[in-house]
């Protein structure tokens, strides 16, 4: 998400995202099909839309739209002639852009162009769809201008603590205690805290480690911390310098998902086995914690609770989640989110390394539009998940170099990934639970 810069617009932003959840929180349940909450999301795209069209008129203020001019042959750089036959020369916006047929493969014309460039100047190599490739000349100031603010190490620990606060709170009240009357019982709250903020943490961490292996400048996790709800809107880690190609792309991107992915799936088959589970078609929960999955819901969920309860998990029964699975679950749910090939999503970067900028871009708008039909047709609870991806998903910043392709084991790896994301969010059919339980003994 792009950062907006003015405070009172900062503000706004937020208020945009915070309302709806403000209103699930304080209004009776039921609210998503009541007028008030359709009109707050109107309120909320038309304040974005203020937002985002107050941020254009700023940015054009700041200075002249400089119109393109066209670059004759002794303005052109010598490196941008080495490695590109340039069809087209221009200046526009202080940018220079040159257009045409590489002389050599697109890995190797940019490690050359790369190390022939002024160190004041850096390279963007990305596709054209009428002359092969385009190779845009952006100053270093401009792409370092992030990566100047310092890191201040205790305002992630502040937010951290924080949120250890707020997920314990969490999830005490979610089994009905009230920590502001008895906060001698904290503890119950910690399960649901602990394996919450490790699948996040993990995830993040993932990210973490990958950027700073591709020499990536990043700052720790943000812990966003929150006083009701789940007690947390999760955790991001900020880019402060792009990916110097499609793999250092993939790598960053993929990496927090299955980071999670790791913790979430111990987490959740834990807690299922201190987990209840009712007779399909009861359709109650009991005491204790307050929510519950249906096993077939997923195709994943279905097969860890049949792993973890055994007979007991029959198709359609009610789990009624301990505070373990349903942090579990929800770690499951976040990668699922973070998985969509959506924008800046991680799923969004994933499949822009994968398949190239235009094909990405495609596939992001398909599954944007599929994420909203199935919050009108299917599952109405979809519909805020949507509209926040909406907001926050933007489109992803592209790597310097933007040609080279994946290799074959990144390819799998990026196929194994949108696996997961099926097996996350596809209902299990009846017949497919039938079988399964006949071919595995497992299930």
């Amino acid at each position: 998400m792009q950062r907006l810069r003015n405070p009172l617009l900062s503000f706004l932003f937020f208020l945009a995202l915070l309302l709806p959840w403000l209103i699930f929180v304080f209004l009776p349940s039921g609210i998503a099909g009541h007028a008030l909450f359709w009109l707050a999301i109107f309120f909320c795209l038309l304040l974005i839309w203020v937002v985002s069209d107050t941020q254009r008129h700023l940015a054009a203020a700041a200075g002249p739209d400089l119109g393109p001019r066209m670059l004759n042959e002794t303005e052109q750089p010598e490196a941008v002639r080495q490695v590109m036959d340039v069809k087209i020369a221009i200046k526009e916006n202080g940018l220079q852009v040159f257009r045409g047929p590489l002389r050599d493969s697109p890995s190797a014309s940019f490690e050359k162009l790369n190390r022939a460039l002024p160190k004041g100047l850096v390279p963007l190599v990305r596709e054209d769809e009428q002359l092969g490739a385009k190779i845009v000349l952006i100053t270093r100031s401009t792409e370092t201008d992030i990566s100047r603010k310092p890191v201040r190490p205790w305002l992630h620990w502040v937010l951290f603590g924080l949120t250890i606060i707020t997920t314990t709170w969490a999830g005490a009240r979610h089994q009905g205690v009230d920590l502001a009357q008895e906060p001698g019982l904290f503890i119950v709250g910690l399960p649901y805290a602990i394996g919450l903020l490790l699948i996040l943490g993990v995830h993040e961490l993932g990210h973490f480690f990958m950027a700073r292996r591709h020499a990536m400048d990043v700052t720790p996790p943000y812990f966003i911390p929150v006083p009701f709800g789940l007690g947390t809107f999760g955790a991001f880690i900020q880019m402060r310098s792009p990916p110097a190609n499609r793999n250092a792309l993939f790598d960053v991107a993929v990496a927090g998902p299955l980071a999670g992915f790791v913790i979430a799936v111990p987490a959740l088959l834990l807690g299922l086995r201190s987990s209840s589970i009712t007779a399909s078609g009861d359709g109650t929960l009991t005491h204790g914690f307050l929510h519950g999955a249906t096993v077939g819901s997923s195709i994943l969920f279905a097969v860890l609770t049949r792993i973890s309860l055994g007979d007991a998990a029959q198709y359609g029964a009610l789990v009624q989640l301990s505070p373990l699975a349903f942090a579990g679950w929800l770690g499951l749910f976040i990668t699922a989110l973070n998985l969509l090939p959506v924008g800046q999503l991680d799923g969004g970067h994933i499949t822009r390394a994968m398949f190239g900028s235009r094909i990405g871009q495609t596939i992001s708008s398909v599954a944007m539009w599929s994420l909203f039909l199935l919050a009108l047709f299917v599952w109405p609870g979809l519909m805020m998940w949507a509209l926040i991806v909406f907001l926050i998903a933007g489109r992803g910043a592209p790597p310097l170099n933007d040609l080279t392709p994946l290799d074959a084991g990144r390819m799998v790896v990026g196929y194994l990934a949108i696996l997961i994301l099926i097996l996350i969010l596809a209902p299990m059919p009846h017949s497919l639970w039938d079988s399964a339980s006949d071919i595995c003994p497992y299930l």
